[in-house]
């Protein structure tokens, strides 16, 4: 079985958890590797403990820039759970390692969930000059921005949909054909997919848009 649980984010911790428990059953209580990435204003290494703490044991690998993820930081983990934080950069260090991460169970908290997609939104205010959300949800970049990322997923993945104002980002996105479908996640929701099959959990909405004729279908 392959599992992705993707979540948009969020600050509760103990529904951040229970949306974890899935993967954290997927792991068979073997070792989560946790990828934190440091922007260069250090990591909170116990918030990402907290959500994890039902895991059997947690190895944590912190990246920063000219640090990349390697084959190595993963090598024995029974699932991989890759943290918030700058998207663009976690997409650099995290997301060439795709093949490495293929067969193990997977999670994704905001910037670990937009990389998850086979072509990653990673940011991004303006669309050809264009405000298409607000400027605070860029991710430190103006135009939207399209990546390569880990392929676990077909669909891109736009988070704090609702809370950030995101969701029209997505949607852009779709039209703009950037993307070829994508999900915009609220917090404390999150898209699961096993084996191909999308459900979607926690106290929040995942709004799916579509390429249509006349424009883009909202699911």
């Amino acid at each position: 079985m392959t599992l992705s649980v993707l979540i948009g984010g969020g600050r509760e911790e103990e529904q951040v958890r229970r949306l974890l428990a899935p993967f954290v059953e997927a792991t068979g209580g073997g070792e989560v590797a946790c990828v934190v990435v440091d922007d260069g204003e250090g990591v909170d290494l116990e918030r990402w403990r907290g959500v994890l703490a039902d895991a059997a044991s947690v190895h944590d690998v912190v990246l920063k820039e000219g640090r990349p993820l390697t084959a190595e930081d993963v090598a024995g983990a029974a699932g991989v759970f890759v943290a918030g934080g700058l998207t663009p950069l976690y997409a650099e260090l995290v997301a060439p390692q795709r093949a490495a991460l293929a067969g193990l169970p997977y999670a994704g908290f905001s910037a670990g969930a937009a990389i998850a997609a086979e072509r990653a939104v990673v940011g991004g205010w303006q669309l050809d000059g264009t405000a298409i959300c607000p400027e605070d949800a860029g991710e430190d970049l103006d135009e939207l921005t399209v990546v390569d990322g880990l392929g676990r997923v077909g669909f891109a993945v736009d988070v704090h949909a609702s809370q950030w104002g995101t969701t029209s980002r997505a949607l852009q996105a779709v039209r703009a054909g950037l993307v070829a479908e994508a999900y915009a996640v609220d917090e404390h929701t999150a898209v699961v997919v096993r084996d191909g099959a999308v459900e979607v959990a926690g106290a929040g909405a995942a709004l799916r848009f579509r390429p249509a004729a006349d424009g883009v279908l909202v699911g």
